[in-house]
């Protein structure tokens, strides 16, 4: 791995700061005296089929974990979620708001053109375009590229975007604004390089196998829909040499009993999840097997502000707190999350929420003012609460909607009917507004609070939000704004308050990441907080 790593004055704004160069690139980390299987290859339970693998195009976790090994960005992240080099091998800033990135000489796309800072330069106008209509163009304009929000807007064209190449491997990009964090914020998903004469040449088909030219250490090679999706090495990688594997399966599987049968049965080297009922029979029969790790994601319920009765704070506020999360995660899921009484994770970095105050209150004292709230609102026993809840196709998500159903009906009298989805229709039903309580979940894009209370901005409907709240758009702007990293965090903590206050999400549990992981597989990241696992640095060991 990377000896040296991107240094803490990078991240906390602090003067000149150069990331650390390629000297010592091993890929696949494999310790001296470790033999490695004949056969290098991985099969990974990915929990559903993939929307697409455009990066420009996609918003889901399964859909990052396929791009992540299909096309690397200006960085990467170790075991330990810290940043380091990706395409480029180091970079400078002397203000947080001009950096200027140095890319790898060697670095090509797997049809062997070279990568250049112009490959950045289109595929970052890409993303903002309108024409575009990338679901994260929203993301773009929180890096404050320099007239990412004119652009995104459509009053401004995209080459008027603040990236330029210098030359082919000088990349520099201009900010509104100072970000601390913005290197961090590169390795998203959405900042992703794509080949320009490939999609210009075949639209939106670029991505099928036949057509696909990318730049991580694999390519595409085989995609059956519902069924897998196969990647095999890219030779042209810059880091081949060191890359172990030779192949990487997906398996789009969204029934967690189906995927810990097929993990015990030696079919899949790691699941994306497990199921609940079998957690402590698994941990005592393969304790070996079981992983489970802080995660940087939470599980929510999302309300439609924008539609009767949830229009009303009363009823949001209702529904929250006759809420038992000390059920959902002792009972129902028993894996170690945690209650959740705010967005933002307390695992994220420099974040240390207060609790607000009905995470204070026992569960009987919020049913208590649940019940008051709701009958301020006009409900009670002669005009029961009837609404919808949305999730999408998961064991998981069913058990909990059907448990939460049933204390609205107990502790409310709520009638509540489930709705099942699965994935794309989900999003798409989510984005549209045409729900009225949703099942969400989101994990950070990058390790800090920003990441986390960006999504709720009025603007932004990625994860289906419909709130709109002008103080809050007030405070997220003047945190991004700020240089200050203590205002910043201040700020950040106002914001939760705020939420608190007027409850447009239910904050459920804290996630951790729990799964199956077969002890054969080599380099796996278990201190990575945002389960940023890159193929190219695990390998198979001899049994």
């Amino acid at each position: 791995m990377y000896k040296n790593k991107i240094t803490q004055a990078l991240l906390l704004g602090a003067g000149l700061a150069v990331a650390a160069t390629s000297t010592a690139t091993l890929a696949a980390d494999v310790p001296a005296g470790v033999k490695l299987a004949d056969k290098q290859e991985l099969v990974r339970g990915n929990g559903t089929e993939v929307a697409t693998i455009d990066p420009h195009k996609s918003q889901g976790v399964p859909e990052s974990h396929v791009i992540r090994d299909i096309l690397e960005g200006l960085v990467n992240q170790d075991a330990d979620g810290n940043t380091i080099p990706g395409v480029a091998e180091s970079w400078e800033t002397t203000d947080n708001k001009t950096f200027t990135f140095h890319l790898r000489k060697d670095a090509k796309w797997s049809n062997g053109d070279p990568v250049t800072a112009g490959d950045f330069v289109y595929s970052f106008q890409r993303a903002v375009e309108p024409a575009t209509a990338s679901p994260y163009s929203w993301y773009m304009e929180y890096t404050k590229m320099k007239n990412a929000k004119d652009i995104v807007a459509g009053k401004k064209d995209k080459s008027e975007l603040g990236v330029k190449a210098v030359d082919d491997h000088t990349l520099v990009v201009e900010l509104d604004t100072a970000v601390p964090y913005f290197v961090m914020m590169t390795g998203h998903t959405t900042m992703k390089p794509v080949h320009k004469a490939t999609v210009e040449k075949f639209g939106d088909q670029w991505t099928k196998p036949e057509n696909f030219v990318g730049n991580g250490a694999f390519v595409v090679n085989n995609w059956v829909v519902n069924e897998r999706l196969e990647l095999k090495r890219n030779e042209q990688y810059w880091d081949n040499a060191d890359t172990v594997l030779n192949k990487v399966t997906f398996l789009p599987i969204e029934n967690a009993v189906a995927e810990m049968n097929r993990f015990l049965s030696g079919e899949i080297d790691f699941t994306s999840t497990l199921p609940t009922e079998h957690f402590k029979r698994l941990k005592k029969e393969y304790p070996e097997s079981v992983s489970v790790e802080g995660s940087l994601c939470t599980y929510y319920y999302s309300f439609n502000t924008k539609k009767e009765p949830f229009n009303d704070v009363r009823v949001r506020k209702a529904i929250s707190y006759a809420i038992d999360r000390n059920i959902v995660t002792d009972a129902i899921l028993a894996q170690g999350q945690k209650p959740a009484y705010f967005l933002t994770p307390e695992i994220t970095a420099n974040f240390n929420p207060e609790l607000p105050q009905y995470g204070t209150m026992s569960q009987k004292e919020r049913n208590a003012e649940a019940a008051r709230l709701l009958a301020e609102a006009g409900y009670g026993k002669d005009n029961p609460l009837k609404f919808n809840l949305l999730y999408n196709t998961n064991e998981n998500h069913k058990k909990i909607a059907v448990a939460l159903g049933s204390m609205w009906k107990k502790t409310l009298g709520l009638d509540v009917t489930l709705e099942n989805q699965e994935w794309k229709t989900y999003l798409s039903t989510k984005d549209q507004g045409d729900f009225e309580v949703s099942r969400a979940g989101w994990c950070g894009d990058y390790n800090e609070a920003s990441s986390f209370l960006t999504l709720m901005v009025s603007k932004n409907t990625t994860g289906g939000q419909h709130w709109g709240n002008k103080d809050y758009d007030a405070l997220i702007d003047k945190a991004l704004n700020s240089t200050s990293e203590e205002e910043r965090t201040a700020l950040y903590l106002e914001a939760e308050k705020l939420m608190a206050k007027d409850m447009p999400i239910a904050p459920i549990y804290q996630y951790v990441r729990s799964r199956l992981l077969n002890p054969h597989v080599g380099g796996f990241p278990s201190a990575n907080a945002e389960e940023k696992i890159y193929s190219k640095d695990l390998y198979i060991t001899a049994q």
